[in-house]
């Protein structure tokens, strides 16, 4: 009776610990992901390239292919139901404003801790590809 009681405790302690991270690591999906101290600065990192077309056909093939974002936003941008945090609705209009190309290509390097969102560039992608999947995102706001 006592080890199940303790494998039932332990269990519980674990499903709560496992739970607090991804609910009490960001607010809401408007709470910046960058960290406090390098916020401002990355905030006015914009991207190196002039949007075209080209640009964004390379991002979306990314977005579709081995960037595998579509896995978790999926191919209209809302995002995939999932526990914890979902994947940001890039048709938002309220995030697409709130986020800037600097921000994006932070959390592109270094994911987003307590989400499910991986380090991107610098492990599958290019730093310019991240850019192209970034002037793709763009095109979803308020489809």
């Amino acid at each position: 009776m006592r080890i199940q009681m303790l494998f039932i405790l332990g269990a519980g302690l674990l499903v709560i610990s496992l739970g607090k991270p991804a609910r009490g690591f960001h607010p809401d999906v408007y709470t910046p992901r960058v960290p406090p101290e390098q916020l401002e600065e990355i905030q006015e990192i914009e991207s190196p390239y002039t949007t075209s077309p080209e640009r964004i056909e390379e991002g979306r093939k990314i977005f579709f292919g081995k960037g595998l974002c579509v896995t978790c936003h999926s191919k209209n941008g809302k995002g995939v139901r999932m526990p914890g945090h979902a994947p940001r609705n890039f048709t938002d209009p309220k995030w697409q404003d709130a986020r800037t190309d600097g921000e994006l290509m932070w959390i592109l390097k270094n994911g987003s801790p307590g989400t499910g969102m991986p380090q991107r560039v610098g492990k599958v992608l290019t730093e310019e590809e991240g850019w192209n999947v970034i002037q793709y995102i763009r095109t979803f706001r308020g489809q």
